[in-house]
Order: structure tokens, then sequence, then C-alpha cells
């Protein structure tokens, strides 16, 4: 017997079955398809309806091969979402949290509203595409589509929606948006007073593990296939990613390396003072009514668009070709604060590179290899800040760090970062956020007790690679100059 995951990530999406065979998961990816967002009218937004149909491609894929899920869950990225009007129809296509129709509307709410109060009532990350700023730029536009708004979806509830005609919001996706109280358990009436928002759009809060309805019948229908209950798992993907993470202790620190890079650690409640605004963390939620602090980290998203660039220029290389080039490329050529606000939009990467390099007194790296060296060794170098940073604020010491998530099969930047934090670095299993979907509906279906069995079987179901710290001498010169040309606080 099998259940199904989608696991929908910012450049790509997946379908994944998972069985529980001899005490240890075996999944397959039946479905993978590329989730590119769409620019039009000066606007990107997301083409929801596609990925609507390539959850539906997933499923009857999983037909054609004789299963029948005992069950479906959703994971996507998180901040995004879609309104809903009286009729239950689906106003517009979703905004990308890269739109530019949030620039500047976050300093703008947080002025008006006061940071600390903001962050005393959410323990979130001030990034400019949060929720709320998201909502506050529709109403800064006076959009139209506020005017018939009566319900509010995020990525994975909307999607989920879709199948089942079940509107409910789900808890570690609800925490990201900047106006979920971790304080009262709910949405936060007085933000969303604050930005003109109606509070009567957001719904009741479901638990990672609860049920979400089952297939309509109209898709079943359609699809051939029985009414197949669908689950609320942790439905933002880091949130899978870490119920994925297979520790052995309770303490233990996380890298979700993808197209973001999201590091921290898992506590049993937000770490909210004034510290934790300080350094910009977040309190996001996870199974089991855990928080994980963490901080977002720009991530793989550079190398991506830098890729992107060169391939429209007719320069077409694989990332196993440009990580090969970066190994060969001299060492600490160059560094950029990979959350530097230069590079959070969509477009040429190398310039913005260059600028940044001119800002600080560097030379500029010359050709693929040296500009993607650039790139992984910043990123490393800024792991170990913001692990430092999470043992400050969490009161805790690690003794390594956990990798999971697509970016572990760049084995150059796995090492390199277990040069940086001068620790060993554990990567797996690849598909984190997959597998942690899948564990939560298994432990919905009674299959595990908790989430601490669900990752023993984790560890004994997947390998995991050991990258122990080398050079440790030249990595603690590079972190000493890139902190001082980034600007780190201590």
């Amino acid at each position: 017997m099998s259940i199904l995951a989608f696991d929908l990530g910012a450049s790509s999406g997946r379908a994944l079955l998972g069985r529980l065979t001899g005490g240890k998961i075996e999944v397959e990816e039946i479905h993978r398809f590329g989730n590119d967002p769409v620019a039009t009218c000066s606007r990107l937004q997301w083409d929801i309806l596609r990925l609507y149909h390539e959850i539906q491609q997933g499923l009857l894929k999983a037909k054609h091969r004789g299963e029948t899920p005992e069950s479906i869950g959703i994971d996507s990225w998180a901040v995004d979402f879609g309104l809903l009007d009286r009729n239950g129809e689906l106003l517009g296509n979703p905004y990308h949290y890269r739109d530019h129709h949030t620039d500047g509307v976050m300093e703008r709410v947080a002025a008006r509203l006061g940071e600390q109060t903001i962050f005393g009532k959410t323990g979130i990350q001030f990034l400019p595409f949060n929720t709320l700023y998201q909502l506050a730029a529709l109403k800064e536009a006076d959009s139209p589509l506020l005017a018939s708004a009566e319900r509010f979806l995020m990525i994975p509830d909307l999607l989920r929606y879709f199948l089942t005609g079940e509107a409910l919001n789900e808890f570690s996706n609800a925490t990201t948006t900047q106006f979920y109280n971790p304080l009262t358990g709910g949405w936060d009436a007085d933000l969303l007073v604050g930005i003109g928002i109606p509070s009567s759009w957001f719904g009741p809060i479901a638990d990672p593990g609860a049920s979400a309805g089952q297939l309509r019948s109209s898709v079943s229908e359609t699809l051939g296939l029985p009414r197949i209950p669908v689950i609320a798992v942790a439905e933002h993907d880091t949130g899978s990613a870490v119920a994925a993470v297979p520790a052995t202790e309770r303490s233990f620190a996380y890298l979700s390396c993808g197209t973001w890079s999201l590091m921290g650690t898992e506590v049993d409640r937000p770490v909210i003072n004034e510290l934790s605004q300080k350094y910009n963390f977040t309190n996001e939620g996870g199974v089991g009514r855990t928080y994980r602090l963490l901080k977002n980290i720009m991530g793989l998203w550079i190398l991506q668009e830098t890729k992107r660039e060169w391939d429209r220029a007719g320069r077409e290389y694989s990332f196993p070709e440009l990580v090969k080039l970066a190994g060969e490329a001299p060492a600490f050529g160059a560094f950029i604060d990979p959350d530097d606000g230069l590079f959070l939009h969509p477009g040429d990467m190398t310039p913005r590179i260059r600028e940044y390099c001119a800002r600080t007194g560097q030379r500029a790296p010359e050709g693929p290899g040296e500009v993607v060296r650039c790139i992984l060794e910043s990123l490393a170098l800024k792991y170990r800040y913001v692990l430092e940073l999470t043992e400050t604020l969490s009161a805790q010491q690690f003794g390594g760090l956990h990798m999971v998530g697509g970016g572990i099969q760049n084995a150059l930047l796995c090492q390199w970062s277990a040069n940086a934090i001068k620790r060993p670095v554990w990567a797996g299993p690849a598909e984190g956020s997959a597998i942690g979907n899948l564990a939560v509906q298994w432990i919905a279906r009674g299959e595990f007790s908790d989430i601490w069995e669900a990752r023993r079987v984790i560890r004994d179901s997947f390998p995991v690679t050991v990258y122990e710290p080398q050079d440790g001498e030249a990595w603690e010169e590079a972190y000493g100059t890139f902190r001082r040309l980034a600007g780190l606080a201590d």
C-alpha cells in the first residue's frame, strides 16, 4: 500500500509514492515538472492552474502504475496565496513573492505599525515579500481583487481546495505570513486591521496531520480514482524538510538547502526577544506545534539565476559542469553577502556580483568558474555566521549540521560548508520535503507514533554522507574577510 506526496518548490515540483516495507521507507518519483513563474503586464505570477494540472497528472501516473494511494499530501513554498470570491472561485493568478509590487511596502507598514509591535506579535523575520506586505501592497494599489475577496488560501491550501472543495489553512504555512500570532495561537486581528484587511477572510487553522477532506466526486470521476483522503501535512516545504531531518538528538541544527537555504533549529516555543529581532530570525510552525527558529538565506537562487543568464546568452552549462569549474578556480577570490538586496529579484546576476564587488573594493570574479566559486564560498561562510547566531539565540551548542534537500547533491557546497563551520556536515536525504510530507501522512494514519519514530525510520532508510572539515586555517581567515566585507554584526 502506498501514499502520495506532492512537493512543490519554487523552481520545480515532483510527485513521490511512498511505501513502508520491512520497517523502512521506499520512495518512487513518478512525476517531475517545472514550476516557472509567468511575467505578464509588468507582474510576476504563478501559473497555479498548471500546477493543479500537474498534480492531476501525478495522480494519473500513480493510477497507471496500478497504485491507489491511501492518502495524499501537498507541500510548497511559503508566503504566497490566492483569494476566493463568495462563489468559491479564484480571483486571479497568485503573485510571485519576487514581484516588485511589494517594493517599499515593508518599510511603510513597519513605520506605521512599529517593527517591535510586528515582531513581538509574530516572531517572524522581516522580509519584503512576507504575506503581510503582499496584502498591504494590494491595499495600497486599491486592487479590485480585494473588493470581491472572501477567503484567503495559501498555495498548498488552494491546491488542496481545488482537489477537495474544503477551504482551510494549515499551521506551518500560516505561521510564515507575519500575521499569525503564536502567543495567542491564531490570526492577529490587530495587524490585519492595521493594513486594512478583514479578518473574516481567514479560517480555522489545521495542524500538520489533520484530515483535510477527500477528492471531490468530480475529480474522482474525471481521473477514474476513488475519493482518496487528503491530509494537511506540514505544508510549508521547510516544515516538511525539517520533519525529515534524521537527527538522533533532540538538540540539532539543520540546513534545508535548495533555491532558498533555511538554517536553524527546532524549539518547543518561539524565541521572541530583542536579540532574535536584532538578528532578524524567524519562528515558523512545525510538526507537533513545535517551532523552527531559523533564518532565511538567499541560497542557490543566485546560482540558478546565473545559469539562466548564461543559458540566455547561449553559454549553456550543466550544474555539474559549473561545480567542476568552481572547484578548479582559485579559492577566496571574492565574496558577496547572498542576502544583499541586489540578489532578490530575477535577472542577470553577474552584473550585480560585479556591482557588489565594486562597492566593497574587491576584484570581481571573471568567468563561470570564479563566479560560481564566489557564490558557493559565500554561501558556506554565511552558513557559519547564521549557525553561530542560532546557537546564541537557542542557548545550544551543535556538534555538526544536518543538510537536507536538493542542494546536497552539490558535494562541493557540502564540503565547503563543513570547512566553513569547522564541524561535520551530515548530508541526507536529498528529497527531504517530500519524505517529511510522507512521514506526517504516516503519523496521521497511525503508522508512526510521533515525529521521532518517523525520524528514526528515515535515518534507517536513506544514506547520509558525512563531510569532515578541512583546511581550517584558510577558511578561518576567509571568514574574517567575509564578515568584514559583508558588514555582519557580532
